[in-house]
């Protein structure tokens, strides 16, 4: 992302390019068009109207409010290096509350930064599904094992392994979002001028309130629509559940992922002796083993418990030693400027982004600068909650930092939603690479997943951004299990397993064998979906009537095919 941002910079205005570079570049696309547009009216005064704080000023009392980019842009795939084979249809988040961004990733979109885009599968040369991992069934590997005892040897004694660090990396690359120049969009905050929409929507709530002959209060509209959004989560319910198949995976191809974990010879030869004790006595009574001989000491009451495999906190949280070479700590703090902590920790966090984006990805200090670095990973289009039946910490956007000795190493870029913890991004200090810093991060995020479940029991699952099975270095997701993948066509989830046969054979499929089975969020009454146009919020059915524009139907109706009914009726989509 940092690196197609800020090519072609024009000078004395860092990361921004001429009109006629941008039409060159990306050619009569809709978003070429939007910049330009921006461009023209001049970038400082929209800046400067953003900086104002119009944003905050609607989000507080608006819904999610989206601009849709009719049509699809292709790219330059930043997996197989096709010049313009990856294509996605996308929009610009101005505001987005996390009940509505939970049931867009369940339909297969993805954010970076305040851009959502949903990749196009039957077309997109390297398509890319949807993956979870259910945290509650979670084990450790054995790689995941050898991850998080290297962290405690080091952390205990300081001791250092050798071989190869990241031989399972868990971190996006910057290919894991849009590729190409998607960039551009993720600088601008496309065509609405903030300070009309921030008194439009302002006006529109109020004129609402005066109809129903309520006087305007501070913060009523926002006390509805929280309470609104509160009820939501209480009675919708998760939008999507796995489908059972009984169709096995096909031995051979994809059998790496679809084998059961491994155990130790030791583990097996005492398990058999069990077994064969129980048959032995099949009342199964603890006196039981001593009548056939053995001592009692062999079963004592304690025993099973020592002799099943470590749970993952466990192994996280194992007691260091009083005189431990190193601290780890691990703070969650909220993506807002408004946040003390996130404000103080700031320039050590871009300054570790800089740092990794030179390491890692080669890219030169002028393309990740903190102009780059706040679009990209800091600015969100979530509106945090904390509603009372929510985690501790609410919902929204939060960067997981790892403190070691007091330095930051590590942050995870995190979204808390209803139901998931969505990874979005990971940087690290490359000098702590042989810490394996992409699968600890993962690893913690799972049992942070788990932790949070236990004060909100919607929320159980880790959503890992993309599967990408035609890309080897993007296949490593599948190996935290169990997870599943989300189908193209009807959005229900699949355990990866009965996946892989079909992806072997080809990049893009349909998981749901059912062939009568339909998408059941699909938009059945476009009628219904919400326009916010000239200051006032309406049906599409009543906004139509007022348009002579025969493409303006076509973009619409594709824009609510895409978020589906749900959605549309809740989300406003802006026209001008």
């Amino acid at each position: 992302m940092a690196r197609a941002a800020s090519a072609c910079g024009v000078p004395g205005e860092p990361g921004l390019r001429a009109p006629e570079q941008l039409r060159a570049r990306l050619g009569d696309s809709r978003a070429a068009r939007c910049i330009v547009g921006w461009r023209r009216r001049g970038w400082a005064e929209r800046r400067r109207a953003w900086r104002a704080g119009a944003m905050a000023s609607w989000a507080a009392l608006s819904p999610s409010i989206v601009e849709y980019f009719e049509g699809e842009d292709s790219y330059r795939c930043g997996y197989c290096k096709n010049e313009s084979g990856s294509r996605s249809n996308g929009m610009w988040a101005h505001s987005m509350t996390v009940q509505d961004y939970q049931d867009l990733i369940d339909r297969g979109w993805r954010r970076s930064g305040k851009y959502v885009y949903k990749p196009v599968m039957n077309q997109t040369c390297c398509p890319q599904y949807t993956i979870r991992c259910r945290p509650l069934q979670f084990q450790p590997s054995k790689s995941h094992k050898k991850v998080l005892k290297k962290m405690l040897k080091f952390l205990a004694k300081g001791e250092i392994s050798k071989g190869n660090y990241e031989d399972d990396p868990m971190e996006p690359t910057m290919e894991d979002t849009v590729a190409g120049d998607f960039g551009l969009i993720n600088k601008l905050d496309i065509q609405c001028d903030l300070k009309t929409l921030s008194g439009d929507l302002t006006e529109s709530f109020d004129s609402e309130e005066k109809k129903k002959g309520k006087s305007p209060k501070k913060g009523a509209s926002n006390e509805f629509i929280q309470s609104q959004d509160i009820e939501e989560k209480l009675g919708s319910g998760e939008p999507s559940h796995p489908v059972k198949m009984p169709m096995a995976p096909k031995p051979g191809k994809g059998a790496d992922l679809s084998k059961p974990p491994c155990r130790k010879a030791k583990e097996i030869r005492k398990e058999r002796k069990r077994l064969k004790l129980m048959q032995q006595n099949p009342a199964g009574e603890p006196e039981g083993f001593q009548a056939q001989g053995e001592p009692p000491s062999l079963f004592p009451p304690k025993a099973n418990k020592s002799n099943q495999p470590k749970s993952l906190e466990d192994l996280i949280f194992e007691s260091l030693p009083e005189n431990a070479s190193h601290k780890l700590e691990v703070r969650l703090v909220p993506v807002s400027f408004e946040d003390p902590e996130f404000k103080s920790s700031f320039s050590r966090s871009f300054s570790l982004y800089v740092k990794y984006q030179m390491a890692i990805h080669q890219d030169p200090p002028d393309e990740c600068g903190k102009t780059e670095f706040t679009r990209f990973l800091c600015s969100s289009p979530l509106e945090a909650e904390n509603p009372p039946n929510g985690p501790d910490c609410g919902y929204g956007s939060f960067h997981q930092q790892y403190w070691l000795d007091g330095r930051i190493i590590a942050v995870g870029v995190i979204d808390i939603l209803p139901y998931c913890v969505s990874s979005v991004y990971l940087y690290y200090d490359p000098d702590y690479s042989f810490l394996s810093l992409g699968v600890y991060s993962a690893l913690r995020e799972i049992a942070f997943t788990r932790q949070l479940h236990q004060k909100t029991s919607q929320l159980s699952y880790y959503y890992m951004g993309f599967y990408i099975h035609s890309c080897p270095k993007m296949k490593y997701k599948g190996q935290y299990r169990p997870s599943d993948l989300l189908c193209p066509e009807t959005y229900v989830w699949v355990p990866i397993e009965q996946c892989l046969p079909s992806l072997e054979n080809s990049k893009y499929c349909r998981f749901n064998r059912d062939p009568e089975a339909v998408d059941e969020g699909r938009s059945k009454d476009p009628d219904r979906l919400q326009v916010f146009y000239k200051k006032a919020i309406m049906p599409y059915g009543v906004y139509k009537k007022q348009q002579k524009d025969p493409g303006e139907e076509a973009a619409v109706l594709q824009y609510a095919r895409l978020v589906g009914q749900t959605c549309s009726e809740r989300m406003l989509l802006f026209r001008n």
